[in-house]
């Protein structure tokens, strides 16, 4: 399980959960990792608010997670839990990713994990910046047809 944290430059950091499920408390330690990460990539942004997109999953929304996110002042983009369009990296980074995966097989998890972060380092930085941009669009699309499914 990959949890993948990226902007409209490309990944800021990406965590590979090799066994187990995603719980709160685990879930509740990546943001801090996150904002390291970010800080290093961008020190004049350590300021500026930030804006977190993330979908309704348990742990995702658990009380360990929610508090760690508010300690980091983080902004939490607010959606509705059956908005699926409106998670770029469902509808930008996750698809291509799946075509490029299929039919592989590896031999280890180091090995899918190289895998993965070659796939991502090769794509271009329009490709995240035209993700997020189309977060716009989406978002708007939901609203006028008042929540039902967003094909593109």
């Amino acid at each position: 399980m990959a949890s993948v944290f990226w902007d409209a430059e490309g990944i800021l950091f990406t965590d590979y959960l090799e066994k187990g499920t995603i719980t709160g408390e685990y879930y509740s330690s990546l943001p801090t990792r996150l904002d390291e990460k970010f800080v290093r990539k961008y020190p004049v942004c350590k300021k500026k608010k930030i804006i977190f997109n993330r979908d309704s999953a348990p742990a995702h929304e658990s009380v360990l997670a929610m508090g760690k996110l508010r300690d980091l002042h983080y902004e939490l983009l607010k959606l509705s839990p059956y908005f699926p369009d409106l998670a770029p990296s469902d509808f930008c980074l996750f698809p291509k990713l799946k075509l490029f995966l299929a039919g592989q097989r590896f031999s280890s998890n180091q090995e899918a994990i190289a895998a993965v972060g070659g796939y991502f380092a090769d794509l271009t930085k329009n490709h995240y910046r035209d993700g997020i941009m189309a977060l716009e669009h989406r978002w708007n699309k939901c609203i006028s047809l008042k929540g039902d499914y967003v094909e593109k």
